[in-house]
């Protein structure tokens, strides 16, 4: 493996940690900063907060990353994080924290940037096995990242935040004097119309063939905020599981998907081409639902997690199909778009999937997990609609 994807999967597996410090302790710091005992509608907002900020700038930052280069977006973007971060740690009213989820949201090209740059750095063949362990670096952190926020929280309530801080920081070094830049040539100069965030939406939305791959985004997207949104409600409600068997039961999830997505995508797509790996993937994923809905007991979840290791190879199939669709002049804008149709799905999903969830959760808890394969069910005519030559998408190389 190149020093530069060392440096980008090193840089996304930090900065995974550094968002999930903040999970176990954030309720704690707002009933500490509002006064309130009640958070959850501060936790909204802030979710919500973030999320929209990225909808309207991933777009902005991946164009910007096609004219001035990869490096400099990353760098401006894990500078924001840091700053968010060292806020959050210092910040004694709700306000300040609020501006603080606003400047991460803004800045949160990472993923969209780094994907363009393993797009450029990487040759057709290998992109689906990269981004697999692009997708397993970022699982790792989230798995590290609440562990160690929660023991570093019992010390200090805002200890999490400077921790995450620092391996922001770390980050920004680590780019700034290692990381080279990976569009060396056909970078244009700035068109300030073309900051305009609806502007890259408009341009995908103008060439029809690749509305399908922007749903299928959209919809598995949405599908995954179920976990984070409902898990730990449903594992009490249904099995009565404490912190513990919650916790334990959401790491064997994560390594499960990790492992995964490190080893099995390259050769999932050599064997059954990009549109069965995902079909594959999400086939996984619904037969694994399908059984949390009905388990009556706590041991069943841990004996079906090898079947979610299936569902960890269609992402990162996505991921590489999407890569031919739209020439290298337009990677970082096209990953942007990405960006932004996982953002909306993250503001959307929640609450979706948290309403349903309260409507069922007295007379069926399990119930969630079938309405998240009704979902992924929805995207399997559309991955069926995907066209696989190149040249079918490159009938508009030009931004509107």
């Amino acid at each position: 493996m190149n020093k530069p994807l060392i440096v980008i999967f090193t840089a996304i597996g930090l900065d995974a940690v550094g968002i999930g410090l903040i999970f176990p302790i954030l309720p704690r710091l707002l009933k500490d900063v509002t006064h309130v005992h009640n958070v959850a509608p501060y936790i909204g907002i802030m979710t919500a907060l973030y999320a929209v900020m990225q909808f309207i700038f991933a777009p902005v930052l991946g164009a910007l990353s096609d004219r001035l280069g990869r490096r400099p977006v990353l760098l401006i973007s894990l500078a924001g994080a840091a700053i968010n971060y060292v806020v959050l740690a210092f910040a004694p009213q709700l306000w300040m924290l609020l501006i603080g989820r606003a400047i991460a949201g803004l800045t949160s090209a990472n993923i969209s940037v780094a994907t363009a740059y393993i797009t450029d750095i990487s040759p057709e063949d290998k992109r689906a096995q990269r981004f697999g362990l692009f997708n397993a670096m970022f699982g790792i952190g989230f798995i590290i990242g609440p562990v160690l926020g929660g023991v570093l929280g019992d010390y200090w309530l805002r200890l999490p935040f400077i921790a995450a801080a620092a391996l922001n920081a770390g980050n920004l070094l680590l780019a700034l004097f290692v990381l080279p830049e990976s569009r060396t040539k056909g970078r244009e100069k700035v068109n300030f119309a073309a900051l305009n965030p609806l502007r890259p939406l408009r341009w995908v939305f103008s060439m029809k063939n690749l509305r399908p791959v922007i749903f299928v985004f959209f919809l598995l997207s949405a599908t995954g905020e179920a976990y984070g949104t409902c898990w730990a409600l449903w594992g009490s409600d249904a099995f009565q599981w404490n912190g513990l068997w919650i916790g334990m039961s959401l790491g064997t999830f994560g390594v499960c998907q990790s492992l995964a997505q490190a080893v099995l995508p390259g050769p999932a797509v050599k064997l059954l081409g990009e549109r069965g790996a995902i079909l594959t993937g999400i086939a996984g994923a619904c037969a694994a639902l399908v059984v949390m809905a009905f388990a009556k007991q706590g041991w069943v979840i841990f004996a079906i997690m090898p079947v979610f290791v299936l569902a960890g190879i269609g992402t990162p199939a996505l991921q590489s199909l999407a890569t031919r669709l739209v020439d290298d002049s337009r990677q970082g804008q096209f990953q942007g778009v990405l960006a932004s149709a996982v953002s909306f799905a993250s503001i959307i999903g929640p609450l979706a999937f948290s309403t349903f969830y309260f409507v069922v959760q007295k007379q069926w808890p399990g119930a969630i997990w079938l309405s998240v394969v009704v979902v992924q069910v929805l995207a399997v005519p559309l991955v069926l609609s995907l066209r696989f030559r190149t040249s079918a998408y490159h009938e508009v190389n030009h931004s509107p």
